[in-house]
């Protein structure tokens, strides 16, 4: 499964562009932001991407969830969005 890291300063338009990409080549893809700055980026970029997706058939379906990652030697909340098609089903993985 592909992850996708947003932080505050990811550019919405650049980034809806790579999740339609993986969508359009994958079954589903996994948005993960820290901070609400990057969790903002990543709502607007999911929001475009619907809208890059859908000539192609695509109903983007996105499903929220807290994660703990490591970054560095400190263990952090994220936000992991489960980007995936509903024409395909979910594919929910556990972390």
């Amino acid at each position: 499964m592909e992850v996708l890291k947003i932080s505050s300063g990811s550019k919405p338009k650049l980034a809806a562009g790579a999740i339609a990409s993986i969508l359009r080549n994958s079954d589903s893809v996994d948005v993960r932001a820290i901070g609400a700055g990057a969790v903002n980026q990543a709502v607007k970029s999911i929001a475009i991407a619907r809208s890059y997706v859908v000539a192609d058939g695509i109903e983007l379906v996105c499903a929220p969830a807290f994660i703990k990652i490591l970054v560095g030697d400190e263990e952090k909340t994220a936000i992991k969005f489960h980007v995936y098609s509903a024409n395909r089903g979910p594919q929910i993985s556990a972390d």
